[in-house]
């Protein structure tokens, strides 16, 4: 199936109408006006409205009740733990712009250039800025437009469950559950960059199957802003309005999804490589401060049977377990159908994680962007049992929160 088969539809005004009931003449204006008010919003409908973000909040108190026990087990402040690593960064671009990022912020080699600071995109902490501009203190601040596009982005899993083939409300709401519980959700209550990537990731993505070009477009533009993950949004946004081009549809729209789609993305890159006096400038950075780049997953497949070879630590095997994993969810991914631009973007995320060096222990955390490989778990959970789906999600819920914990708190290197 691809993107432009997908349409979305909406109930008609008449079912709109059957459900909102009708106030009685003999009532007055005001009250006539009270009761239709309430009677249009019933328990069922205001759940049903809030239910994304309960869901999505619930699930993260479980991990940050997770991180709690750990921090006390491990001697280490839990808010602390939730500015570390790349936290530290981000605050710091945030509250001082790229030159005034202190000087005991280094690169993973120990060494700094008044260049290093621009390997972090600007998008999460320039949001973060304009929130402590408010008056706000900066941890607060960036914590908040975490879980607020954490919300954002539990919306959008929720639309695209409904959209999906064979989705519904309660698949995408099971989508909302596995990944606000996935391994390395933790950073989804961090001051990290991936909750607002993936709300408009998701966003871009549903755009895409309704043909809202133009949407999607700007949701991709502004993903690139703030991870180079948006690569892989890019292409897929750009291959499927390539296709309705082709087959003449949507008139203009697909044209300018494609214009703008990329525009954050190569805008960023282009003011560092003039800022860097290197049209490779970024990813110059990336190799000479954390020794990223692509390699074809040659360091990733060394990573994974050196592990296998002698089991150094939990995290570890954990993380060739989850590599592994991710690899099957995303052969079930195209075996379940899933519309073809989510797997593109999906194996493209992929990719950009698997098939670069540098830090290993950030592999899971890169592949958080990869929600579409919960869709075919989602799935199968829709078709059993309450009982049995409550029980896998709690479980994932748990497993989660503590390997997340467990990476912020006892584990000793970078996320």
């Amino acid at each position: 199936m691809s993107a432009t088969d997908v349409t979305s539809t909406a109930p008609g005004n008449a079912a709109k109408d059957a459900d909102s009931p009708t106030p009685h003449d003999e009532d007055g204006p005001g009250e006539a006006a009270r009761t239709g008010l309430l009677d249009s919003w019933p328990p069922s409908r205001l759940l049903r409205l809030f239910a994304p973000a309960l869901v999505f909040l619930g699930v993260r108190e479980i991990g940050l009740l997770g991180l709690s026990w750990m921090s006390g087990r491990n001697d280490i402040s839990a808010s602390d733990a939730l500015r570390s690593w790349d936290g530290q960064w981000f605050l710091s671009i945030a509250a001082n712009g790229y030159s005034g990022v202190p000087p005991h912020l280094v690169d993973a080699f120990g060494k700094r250039s008044p260049e290093t600071p621009l390997a972090f995109f600007p998008g999460y902490p320039t949001l973060v800025g304009w929130v402590h501009d408010l008056g706000f203190r900066l941890v607060p601040s960036a914590l908040a437009v975490t879980i607020v596009f954490g919300m954002v982005c539990a919306y959008g899993l929720a639309r695209l469950g409904t959209i999906l083939p064979g989705g519904s409300w309660r698949v995408g709401l099971i989508l909302v559950a596995l990944f606000a519980a996935s391994p390395m959700s933790i950073v989804l209550s961090m001051a990290y960059s991936e909750s607002v990537f993936c709300a408009f990731a998701v966003w871009a993505l549903v755009c895409v199957l309704e043909r809202e070009w133009v949407t999607a477009g700007i949701c991709c533009a502004l993903a690139g802003l703030v991870r180079p993950t948006a690569a892989a949004l890019v292409l897929a946004i750009v291959l499927a309005a390539a296709i309705a081009i082709v087959r003449r549809r949507d008139g203009w729209r697909p044209w300018a999804g494609v214009v703008i789609a990329p525009m954050g993305l190569v805008g960023y890159l282009a003011w560092v490589g003039s800022r860097t006096g290197e049209w490779d400038g970024w990813f110059a950075l990336q190799e000479r401060g954390w020794a990223s780049g692509f390699d074809g997953g040659a360091a990733t497949v060394k990573f994974g049977l050196d592990i296998l070879g002698n089991g150094r630590s939990v995290l570890e095997v954990a993380t060739v377990g989850l590599i592994v994993t991710a690899l099957v969810l995303l052969v079930l991914t195209v075996r379940a159908r899933v519309p073809w631009p989510l797997v593109v973007y999906t194996a493209g995320v992929l990719v950009m994680d698997l098939c670069s060096n540098g830090l290993m222990n950030s592999k899971v955390r890169l592949m958080v962007p990869a929600f579409v490989l919960l869709v075919p778990i989602a799935l199968a959970l829709d078709k059993r049992k309450r009982s049995t789906m409550v029980l896998v999600l709690a479980a994932v819920a748990v497993t989660g929160s503590w390997f997340g914990a467990y990476s912020v708190t006892a584990w000793g290197y970078a996320i």
